[in-house]
């Protein structure tokens, strides 16, 4: 597993927050059609029992909301991505096919409300601290362009910023050559069940992309 940790200060301000870290060995490839019924059924079921208002009290959206407005940034503005993505299934919206890797991310995602980071492993340099975002910081969103980060809970290695709630970076994407994967489900608040998203997210990597043993740690 990589060496990671939250900053003091991310902790200060938000004490419930924790991290579960997967580290797993895949194969990228097209998504497979089980996995994309398996994405279509849970937008279906979402498009029938939940409303666009009802969005935000989700536990684990709640607490991510709460947990950037501690840290100095607006979630109306800098929607989450689980939100983003939740909000798509509730206005029955077509998700965007990516991968196998991504695709069974954002279904973890959709499954429990936990935005989770994605990122190559391979390109991240040296020690992981997760931190909060500065000013004039330089950070390139995945499809994104330049993002304003400052306030944003942040990832950053050697090399600065590649990862946010928001948006993962382009230097740290997931692409068809990633062969390590390194999935982070972010907790912010005193959520239950981050450990069953985890349990969740390893199943889906067994069944559509790991190519051996996973590895899997609770930050906090």
């Amino acid at each position: 597993m990589l060496n990671i940790s939250i900053s003091p200060e991310l902790k200060n301000r938000v004490p419930g927050i924790r991290l579960c870290c997967i580290l797993a060995p895949v194969q990228v490839t097209e998504t497979p059609p089980a996995l994309w019924s398996a994405i279509s059924e849970k937008c279906r079921e979402l498009n029938e029992n939940l409303r666009t208002e009802g969005i935000s009290s989700m536990p684990a959206i709640r607490s991510s909301r709460q947990a950037y407005k501690a840290t100095g940034k607006d979630p109306a503005r800098y929607r989450l991505s689980a939100e983003a993505l939740i909000r798509r299934a509730v206005k029955d919206k077509e998700l965007y096919r990516i991968n196998n890797v991504v695709d069974l991310l954002n279904l973890v995602s959709l499954s429990t409300g936990f935005s989770i980071g994605g990122y190559d492993a391979d390109t991240i340099q040296g020690a992981v601290e997760m931190g909060i975002g500065l000013p004039d910081e330089p950070y390139t969103g995945i499809g994104r362009g330049v993002l304003n980060i400052e306030g944003l809970p942040v990832f950053r290695d050697g090399l600065g910023a590649f990862g946010t709630p928001t948006s993962d970076s382009e230097r740290t994407s997931v692409t068809d050559k990633t062969t390590r994967f390194l999935m982070v489900i972010i907790g912010f608040g005193a959520e239950p069940h981050i450990d069953e998203a985890g349990t969740l997210a390893v199943g889906l990597l067994e069944q559509f992309a790991t190519t051996g043993e996973i590895e899997i740690k609770i930050i906090e």
